[in-house]
């Protein structure tokens, strides 16, 4: 790998998008893939058909399905899809490096965030967060895109950091609370299955718009529980991910959040998706999580009751309306 200094693991359409804004600048990256059949797509027609139609890619770009050809990389941006990080990372191998965590969401069955799967799983990693309000297709076109880069180790791997990752259209804004930059991540992907429901049932802007300022209240009541700088949560990783996810059907959460307002099951549609919807994923641990905290989150618990089934969506929406009236700033 001469002359390389930055992977990407993941050749989903984020992964694939940021692949492509990295080496807009003509610099050498290695994309890892799954799919077999993909890296040769990738390495022979510079296309990626199956994640991300439309774009082609930068010459400079080398697909692989071999981790080992990303074992001596200095950074790596790690964009496989949230219930799949543990698995992926123990199949790298170990090495003093630094691992950015550019998936969202919280570990099924642990209830544990990216960072803290990614530390037991390459201990020997530097571990950093990027989130921010991101569609993959406006990345890869090279459209102007802010994010936060979230540092655990501080303003020294955010000097290591920005300069491999900054290009002219992908500006990172620093940030040391990994916690607020997963949590806003996280949790605004299930805020964007409540708005598509709200699409879906067509019942307007303004409902999606008090929609978005409570869910907002929702994440954040979480997140300083669990440790979180209100600050992060206010800035693009937080509440700009939060307006864009919940604004259009370019998100998977929003889309799936729709059909349910139309009517169709979670499982229907869910049925043969490329991509993952991790809000659908994220939201029974969330909502666990936050009982366990005394967090009260009705958005997320509603959200829960239709992706199991449990009501439809008019029946969930008039539950939400009919809670009792209280001062807005009120936490239950």
């Amino acid at each position: 790998m001469t002359g390389r200094t930055i992977g990407v693991i993941g050749a989903g359409a984020w992964g694939t998008a940021l692949a492509q804004s990295l080496a807009s600048d003509g610099t050498d990256l290695v994309l890892w893939a799954r799919e077999a059949e993909l890296v040769e797509e990738i390495n022979a027609q510079r296309t990626n058909g199956l994640f991300l139609p439309g774009a082609i890619l930068a010459p400079t770009i080398r697909a692989t399905a071999t981790l080992a050809d990303l074992a001596e990389l200095p950074v790596l941006l790690v964009v496989t899809p949230a219930q799949h990080l543990a698995r992926v990372l123990a199949d790298l191998p170990p090495g003093q490096r630094d691992l950015v965590l550019c998936a969202k969401g919280i570990e099924a069955g642990t209830g544990r965030l990216m960072a803290d799967v990614a530390a037991q799983a390459a201990p020997g990693a530097k571990i950093a967060v990027l989130s921010g309000p991101t569609f993959a297709h406006e990345v890869a076109a090279g459209l102007p895109t802010a994010v936060t880069l979230a540092c655990s180790d501080g303003e020294t791997q955010w000097a290591r950091l920005a300069p491999a990752i900054s290009r002219p259209a992908l500006r990172p804004y620093y940030s040391d609370d990994v916690i607020g930059a997963e949590i806003g991540g996280a949790v605004k992907n299930v805020l964007a299955i409540a708005c598509g429901v709200v699409e879906g049932l067509r019942l307007g802007q303004n409902a999606r718009a008090a929609l978005i300022a409570r869910g907002f209240a929702e994440m954040t009541r979480f997140g300083l529980a669990r440790g979180a700088q209100a600050e992060t949560l206010a800035g693009l990783c937080g509440l700009g991910d939060l307006v864009l996810t919940c604004s259009s059907t370019s998100s998977r959460n929003f889309s799936l959040g729709k059909a349910l307002g139309e009517g169709m099951s979670a499982a229907e549609a869910l049925a043969g998706k490329n991509s993952v919807a991790e809000g659908a994923h994220t939201a029974p641990v969330l909502d666990a999580l936050a009982h366990r905290e005394g967090v009260a989150m009705p958005i997320v618990a509603a959200v829960c009751r239709l992706l199991k089934g449990e009501a439809p969506a008019q029946a969930v929406v008039a539950q939400l309306l009919s809670r009792p009236l209280k001062a807005e700033g009120e936490a239950v």
